[in-house]
């Protein structure tokens, strides 16, 4: 089957011309996720010029990830649109062999183009000032420094985003753990670039695929064959978005080994935060849900019915909320602004998600999170939060 991909990107001009830059990103229409981005400080150009050396990084950025592919590109360029699907004449000699590159990428008949508005276009078009800004400075755009992917979405988590907004609700709601979401919706004024936390459960495991209950106070096993792969998989396809600046992983082995390959491969340092540890399952460490219930009935029906309940010499889900949301609070202060890996378990992924969005404890039985999964949450400066994606696992396939 022919994969399908979206190409949006744009460029500007600081003085038409003066310094300028482009950004360009790839995603998949089907998730709305990113697949990569490409951003760059070019000297003094046109905002012209510039948004073909956007459009031409695009291209390339796709014709990477596949050749055969077909690509919808959208841009907020009129005159870029126009000129590339043949209905208007290129007239200026600078956006001629930009436009012919452009057009030697991918066979003509593989490529359409659609006119956005600007609005829509907003990731590409905060690519393109971070490249703008990085010449400024001095230097180059380095993917490790951008904020642009996460915090501007692909098309889907933009009207996930939006349709979450216009949902919530106005009054001030307080969790069972104690804790309060303040009230979700419009922000009255720009509160400046949020906080990102990506949420990364650990590779797989020996006990992964058996089922077993595997929390802080078992064996701490490591990733197996399979885990090292995904641990892999998952390096790359975060090395592709460029969006990640730090790295924090939980203490236990399978955390730290997926962090040091997803960090060895964005060039960053390990962490490590003893919050993030999975919940201690006491005397159920090694069992299946079955055995438990063979086992343990008594236990295992309070801890269905109760997040204070804990297993025979283990933890409650109460006390690692308490916990994650204190490692959650000190990562926000020292991180702020910034976008951050954790590198982490089952429970605390699911905490930081279920305090996000303000939901009961009972809902972490009804989330699904896969081995190697990635989730994300954005936290703002007046306290609210936004679940931007969870159980992400299109790296794996």
């Amino acid at each position: 089957m022919t994969r399908t991909f979206i190409v949006e990107a744009d460029g500007g001009s600081r003085g038409n011309p003066g310094p300028a830059g482009y950004g360009a990103v790839v995603i998949d229409p089907e998730t709305g996720e990113t697949l990569a981005e490409a951003a760059e400080y070019i000297g003094t150009a046109t905002n012209n010029v510039a948004e073909y050396r956007g459009l031409l990084a695009g291209l390339r950025a796709a014709h990477a990830l596949d050749p055969e592919a077909d690509v919808r590109v959208r841009m907020d360029s009129k005159l870029v649109v126009e000129q590339m699907s043949g209905r208007w004449k290129i007239k200026h000699p600078d956006m001629r062999p930009l436009a012919a590159e452009a057009r030697g990428v991918f066979p003509p008949s593989r490529v359409t183009y659609e006119w956005i508005p600007r609005e829509e276009n907003k990731h590409a078009d905060r690519l393109a000032n971070e490249a703008m800004d990085a010449g400024k400075a001095g230097r180059q755009w380095e993917p490790r420094d951008s904020r642009a992917g996460l915090d501007a979405g692909g098309p889907a988590r933009r009207a996930a985003a939006r349709a979450a907004d216009a949902a919530a609700e106005a009054a001030e709601t307080e969790s069972a753990d104690g804790s309060k979401t303040p009230p979700a919706g419009w922000a009255p004024a720009d509160l400046g670039a949020p906080t990102t936390l990506v949420l990364l459960r650990h590779g797989e495991t020996a006990l992964t695929p058996q089922k077993r209950f595997s929390g802080s106070g078992g064996s701490d096993p490591e990733l197996s064959e399979a885990g090292h792969r995904q641990a892999a998989a998952v390096a790359a396809a975060l090395a592709a978005r460029g969006t990640v600046q730090a790295v924090v992983s939980s203490p236990l082995k399978r955390c730290r080994q997926t962090a040091e390959t997803v960090a060895a491969r964005l060039g960053l340092d390990v962490r490590v935060d003893e919050g993030l540890r999975e919940t201690d399952f006491g005397a159920w460490e090694g069992l299946t849900f079955a055995e438990v219930q063979e086992r343990h009935p008594e236990d295992l029906a309070a801890w269905l019915g109760s997040a204070k309940a804990a297993p025979t010499g283990g933890e409650s889900f109460a006390s690692v909320a308490r916990r994650v949301a204190l490692s959650r609070d000190k990562l926000l202060s020292r991180y702020a602004g910034r976008t951050v890996l954790l590198v982490t378990h089952v429970t605390p992924v699911k905490t930081l998600v279920r305090l996000a969005l303000g939901a009961p404890p009972d809902s972490l039985f009804r989330m699904e999170l896969s081995a190697a999964s990635l989730s994300a949450v954005a936290y703002y400066s007046d306290g609210n939060a936004s679940v931007r994606l969870l159980n992400e696992t299109a790296h794996l396939r």
